[in-house]
């Protein structure tokens, strides 16, 4: 798959990666924005107002765009104004909501060299991430021996373009008195855990002493921010993402043309099919198809969703505007 996301107004290009420019905000000469290169347009999660939201820079009609450079500017006036969850937010609303990713150790097979696993993992209460692991696994012989480690966590490991984030810190076997806690916790994300019970398995809990996020991979300038183990937990975990899988399955299932619709009315862009990603508060991320070529957009809300039942009220005001549009 072709992800194309567009930049915000200081992203670099990546047409080619060494003669990366910043994108001025005039119409600029770039390259084909539709062949067959894998050409990638990268963006940071940035807060953006719900005013500016709930307008979408509607600069023009759906089948106004024709030109390769009309729909190129469309994209980019859309994404620099879609609100977002806030940097920190999304962060611990991912980690809180995945459930693998690579587990660095400093060896003690190989004497000064890092040593990589993958592992399931899930959350306590402060975000922390749980680990289940045997004494038989070598990263459980290097964390006893050195507790420090990082994990690394994407948000959708299929998408380039989408988050990365480590979390830089200490893995320490957790206590009798907390164990029970973190089994429900741990069971709750892999319910089918059994041999957590197992004698040789164990509980840890890497303690942050760092977070980090970059935007992508592979670009000439990324956006990315660390964040202290203090600031870490003490952010919110979005409300809304919870509901993520069952509604964005519902919409795909049952109603994908109105969720192009949706697509197209906010956008302004005639995309041929869109298909519900995840959603959060502000909005929904779709994978959209438009003459061949796929593009991942972020689609405001209107307002920000306050509990599961507001998402269908929110998702229906975007189709009857949609349809008092198009009538």
């Amino acid at each position: 798959m072709k992800s194309v996301v567009a930049p915000t107004a200081w992203s670099i290009s990546l047409i080619p990666r060494v003669n990366a420019r910043k994108i001025p905000n005039s119409s600029p000469p770039f390259p084909n924005f539709f062949s067959p290169k894998p050409y990638s347009f990268f963006s940071s999660p940035l807060v953006r107002p719900l005013s500016m939201a709930a307008s979408a820079a509607q600069t023009a009609s759906p089948g106004d765009v024709t030109t390769d450079a009309e729909v190129f500017q469309l994209i980019k006036d859309h994404q620099e104004k879609a609100a977002r969850l806030p940097p920190l937010e999304e962060i611990r609303t991912v980690i809180n909501h995945s459930v693998r990713g690579m587990l660095s150790t400093i060896s003690q097979k190989y004497e000064g060299y890092p040593s990589g696993s993958m592992v399931d993992f899930a959350c306590d209460q402060d975000g922390y991430p749980i680990l289940a692991v045997s004494s038989l696994a070598n990263h459980t012989k290097d964390l006893l021996a050195n507790t420090k480690c990082s994990l690394l966590v994407a948000k959708d490991p299929e998408d380039k373009t989408d988050l990365l984030i480590t979390v830089h810190g200490d893995a320490i076997p957790v206590s009798e008195e907390d164990k029970g806690d973190i089994r429900t916790a741990y069971l709750t994300r892999h319910p089918n855990a059994f041999w957590v019970d197992f004698g040789d398995f164990q509980f840890m809990r890497i303690e942050p002493k760092v977070v980090r996020y970059v935007s992508g991979i592979a670009t000439a300038l990324l956006g990315s921010e660390e964040f202290t183990k203090e600031a870490y937990t003490a952010a919110k975990v979005d409300p809304i993402a919870q509901f993520s899988k069952p509604v964005a399955s519902h919409m795909n299932r049952d109603h994908a043309e109105d969720t192009k619709l949706i697509v197209q009315h906010v956008t302004s862009i005639l995309v041929d099919s869109a298909y519900m990603l995840d959603l959060d508060s502000l909005g929904f991320y779709v994978k959209a198809t438009y003459r061949g070529n796929t593009f991942k957009l972020r689609i405001p809300f209107p307002r920000r969703a306050e509990d599961r039942k507001d998402v269908k009220t929110l998702v229906v005001e975007m189709l009857q505007a949609a349809n008092s549009q198009s009538n």
